[in-house]
């Protein structure tokens, strides 16, 4: 991991200042106050995963609050979950308080008002945090937000593979190219999802109901299709003999996008991934367009643009 900030290279009287400046531009900006500026310690470790990064901080006791007011200024619409690797921490969001303990895991979102607090006696507390673009996750919005602020244990189950992840992470030293970054990014959300999925199903547990049986054979479909131009939702209605209006109720019942839409993701990812993938070199870009069922290499120039914020030719040259 790089280090990015550590307090004993700077001055007492400035190091908490500083922490408000690096949080906010590594994280997101928030409110920090400390019980003993004068004896406050910190440092900040980060590895960047594509779109997404995970940072390892320790600090002394603070006080941390993002405001509607620091929303509107700066709002990245990012998760995060944080592994809780030493003290004891307090967080509110979405009205829920919850104390998370050492081994905890705690997911909570940057568009959300939330307090934190840590008080830490003897040593400082310490924590990794996954940070990614709320649009990677595929789990409902109105869902997840029933886990905001509340503990969920690392120490067992899928919680536990999450937690090994991002402890390993934060603690290895191997060197990491651009594309191992862009690989583990995908590791690092597909846990996440697997993790919240779980704990969400706990709370309540999923009807299998024809029309979730339904919803999973179009999902399934639609993997196996995505390189196929001809793919959208008429021959997903064609192919399953259903109504066009059913197709879309399915869709706002299981899914937190359209299926035109979703579609259109899963292809970009595909080409995504291909683009960063050296051994597909000898491709060309409008090759790997193809290859994912853009029948238009101008139509999926702007999509990936869009996408990505990146022209897909800068993507694959600065990646």
């Amino acid at each position: 991991m790089l280090t990015v900030f550590d307090s004993a290279t700077i001055a007492a009287r400035e190091r908490l200042e500083a922490w408000r400046e690096i949080t906010a531009a590594s994280l997101m900006p928030t409110a920090i106050d400390s019980p003993d500026p004068a004896a406050f310690t910190a440092r900040l470790d980060c590895v960047p995963l594509g779109s997404s990064q995970v940072t390892a901080l320790a600090y002394t006791s603070l006080s941390s609050r993002r405001s509607p007011r620091e929303i509107r200024k700066s709002d990245p619409e990012h998760y995060q979950i944080a592994l809780i690797r030493a003290g004891r921490q307090g967080i509110t969001q979405n009205d829920v308080s919850t104390m998370i303990r050492c081994g905890d895991l705690v997911f909570y979102d940057s568009s959300e008002p939330y307090e934190a607090i840590n008080v830490s006696a003897t040593s400082p507390a310490e924590a990794v945090i996954l940070q990614f673009p709320k649009r990677l996750l595929p789990l409902r919005a109105d869902q997840v937000a029933s886990l905001y602020a509340t503990a969920l244990p690392g120490t067992a189950g899928i919680g536990r593979l999450l937690a090994t992840f991002l402890s390993s992470l934060a603690d290895g030293h191997t060197h990491c190219t651009e594309r191992d970054a862009l690989r583990l990014e995908n590791v690092a959300v597909d846990l996440t999802t697997a993790a919240l999925a779980h704990h969400l199903e706990l709370k309540s547990p999923p009807l299998r109901s024809p029309t979730h049986t339904l919803y999973l054979r179009i999902i399934a479909f639609i993997e196996n299709n995505l390189h196929c131009p001809e793919l959208n939702p008429t021959a997903i209605t064609t192919a399953h003999r259903i109504s066009p209006r059913y197709l879309h109720r399915i869709f706002q019942l299981h899914h937190p996008v359209g299926v035109a839409t979703h579609i259109r993701t899963r292809r970009l990812d595909r080409a995504r991934r291909d683009l960063a993938d050296r051994r597909l070199d000898h491709l060309t870009i409008a090759g790997i367009a193809r290859r994912w069922g853009f029948a238009h290499p101008a139509d999926f120039s702007r999509a990936f643009h869009r996408h990505t914020g990146t022209p897909p030719r800068d993507y694959r040259n600065n990646t």
